[in-house]
């Protein structure tokens, strides 16, 4: 998850996933481990300690703005800044064995910001998820690993499924809705509100780094639609990244090497093929120019031969070609039909 300088350009990673029961997983969990905090599962009955888990920065959670005003009955949606009450509530919304039950942004913080920039800049995009679907938005910084790349700086965003509402969660957000649902109501697949996020992290990191003076910028598009022809480059992780500066050899890093090996033997093929494509393409250029002189050559010797015959042979196979279905008064010296009779 580094976001290292490349010729000027950060190493973007954000990746969204889901926190689904079907998978086995739980947002009291993740949220607990997380923000190396401690929650309580009423749903299952569970305590999920982590507050002796070391690495995080910062956590908190963003309310959607729109939701801050008071019910009828004076209620308003600062329950959700409960950790505990949060996700107990989004526990409890879902009744299927494979719902989900929160949305999990994962993403590369700019080691060139300090912590203070870092906290602002994730708090900013929290902010902007929470207002575009109306959800609580759970955060918590991390510091990069020890034994891993020092600038490898994250964070982890749990956003609840449902929008939040004054007393409790209310119906699903419309970015979980069906794309046939999203349809219906005017709006655009998921997966485009997904690049629509991608894009908005690229701005507001880009916006921070260049108001603290850095050249470095984030791009969210992949290397082929920036036109760059490389493999996408593999995470280690900080275990592994720990282990391999011990000089322990690693099985990831065995495969990685092995799929870098056959990236570069497709790389390899592809040059080949190009290189082939060229090649025949040349000689075709070079069988046209040969078969064009070829033609010009022989209509020389055509009209040379024609201009040696005497007038009356001329006529005659004028006469045969206009009777063989050329148009009359087509022939204007040595002609096609001529040609052909010859």
């Amino acid at each position: 998850m580094e976001a290292i300088e490349e010729g000027g350009m950060a190493i973007y990673h954000l990746s969204v996933k889901p926190v689904s029961r079907g998978e086995g997983r739980s947002a009291a969990a993740a949220a607990a481990y997380r923000s190396a905090g401690r929650v309580h599962d009423q749903t299952s009955g569970q305590t999920f300690d982590y507050s002796r888990k070391r690495g995080v920065e910062q956590a908190g959670i963003v309310l959607p703005a729109a939701a801050a005003q008071r019910d009828p009955a004076g209620r308003d949606v600062h329950w959700a800044s409960d950790r505990e009450a949060l996700w107990n509530a989004a526990e409890r919304a879902e009744k299927r064995s494979n719902a989900r039950v929160a949305r999990e942004y994962e993403l590369a913080l700019p080691h060139e910001l300090t912590k203070t920039q870092r906290l602002a800049l994730v708090r900013a995009f929290a902010a902007e998820i929470a207002d575009r679907h109306g959800v609580a938005v759970d955060f918590a910084i991390h510091a990069p690993h020890r034994a891993g790349d020092e600038r490898n700086h994250h964070a982890h965003l749990l956003a609840t499924t449902r929008v939040i509402e004054p007393g409790g969660l209310g119906g699903k957000a419309p970015l979980e809705w069906s794309d046939t649902n999203r349809r219906k109501a005017g709006l655009g697949p998921a997966k485009e509100e997904i690049l629509a996020l991608r894009a908005r992290w690229a701005v507001l990191a880009n916006e921070q780094l260049l108001g603290q003076g850095h050249s470095i910028r984030l791009d969210h598009r992949s290397l082929a639609a920036r036109g760059i022809e490389r493999e996408p480059g593999s995470h280690l992780g900080p275990a592994v990244s720990g282990m391999e500066r011990r000089g322990i050899e690693t099985e990831v890093r065995r495969r990685l090497d092995r799929e870098a090996l056959g990236a570069a033997q497709r790389r390899i093929e592809r040059a080949a093929a190009l290189g082939a494509v060229e090649r025949e393409a040349r000689a075709l250029a070079v069988s046209v120019i040969d078969l064009s002189s070829n033609l010009a050559a022989a209509r020389r010797e055509r009209d040379r031969m024609l201009s040696r015959l005497p007038a009356r042979s001329l006529e005659e196979l004028q006469r045969r070609g206009a009777s063989a279905g050329s148009h009359p008064g087509s022939i204007k010296g040595p002609s096609r039909d001529a040609s052909r009779a010859l």
